[in-house]
C-alpha cells in the first residue's frame, strides 16, 4: 500500500499544535502531533515545550522505527503511539494525542461515546471506543489503540484522552473536535433521559461513507 504523506508536514504540525491549544482540546504541553513526511520519515511535537511558544526548530522529525533523525529536542513522549497508527494505517497522514475534557470523561469511565448524530459517524466511523488500559508512553498504548482505530477515525485511551487520525493533522483535527462536541452532546442527552441511537440503516450508510472518505 502506498503511504499517505503531508506537503509541508513541518507547518502542518506546527499550525495544528496551535490550534489544537487555541479550541482548548488540550492544556499546557499536554497532547500531542504528528504528519507523515515526504519520504515517509514523521515529524511530531516535542515534549513539554508549550505551545503557545512552540516554533518549527522545536519539531523533531523521527524515522519510521523511531530513531530521532533531526531536532535538538526530545520527542513527544507518546511517540510509540504515533508510530504504532502509522505503521498499521497507510493511509493516515496526521495523528493527534490530547485530552479534550468530555471525551476524557468517557475515556476515565470506560465508555464508549457513541455515534448518535449523523456528521459524527461520516467522520469519524461509528461509536468512539475505548482501548484497554497501557501506562502512558509504553508501546501498549499504541498497540490498543490501533486494535480500535480501524474502521474508526479515533479511539479513547482508558484513564487517559483520546487519540484521532486522518489523512493530515488538520483532518485529525476536525476529528478530534468533532468526538469532543459529540461527546458534550452526548453527555448532555444522558442528562435529558438518554440516547435515542440513529437507525441502523443510516449508521451503516453513514460508515460506509466514512471509509470512503478516509481511503481517498
Amino acid at each position: 500500500m502506498t503511504k499517505r504523506m503531508v506537503d509541508d508536514a513541518a507547518e502542518a504540525v506546527l499550525a495544528t499544535a496551535k490550534t489544537l491549544l487555541a479550541k482548548n482540546l488540550v492544556e499546557g504541553t499536554a497532547g500531542n502531533v504528528s504528519a507523515r513526511m515526504d519520504g515517509g520519515n514523521i515529524c511530531i511535537t516535542p515534549s513539554s515545550v508549550d505551545y503557545r511558544d512552540m516554533c518549527l526548530e522545536d519539531l523533531v522529525v523521527l524515522s519510521p522505527t523511531g530513531e530521532v533523525l533531526h531536532g535538538d529536542r526530545a520527542p513527544s513522549s507518546e511517540k510509540l503511539l504515533h508510530l504504532a497508527c502509522y505503521d498499521a494505517f497507510g493511509e493516515i497522514g496526521g495523528v493527534i494525542h490530547s485530552h479534550p475534557v468530555h471525551a476524557t470523561m468517557f475515556a476515565v469511565a470506560h465508555r464508549s461515546i457513541p455515534a448518535c448524530v449523523d456528521e459524527f459517524t461520516i467522520f469519524v466511523g461509528g461509536d468512539v471506543e475505548v482501548a484497554h488500559y497501557a501506562p502512558s508512553g509504553t508501546a501498549e498504548v499504541g498497540h490498543n489503540a490501533v486494535e480500535k482505530l480501524g474502521k474508526r477515525g479515533a479511539a479513547l485511551l482508558a484513564n487517559h484522552g483520546m487519540v484521532a487520525i486522518g489523512k493530515s493533522p488538520s483532518d485529525a483535527l476536525h476529528i478530534t473536535a468533532l468526538v469532543e462536541r459529540s461527546a458534550q452532546i452526548a453527555l448532555g442527552a444522558m442528562s435529558l433521559g438518554g440516547i435515542e441511537p440513529l437507525p441502523e440503516h443510516a449508521t451503516r450508510g453513514f460508515a460506509e461513507i466514512y471509509d470512503l472518505l478516509r481511503n481517498s
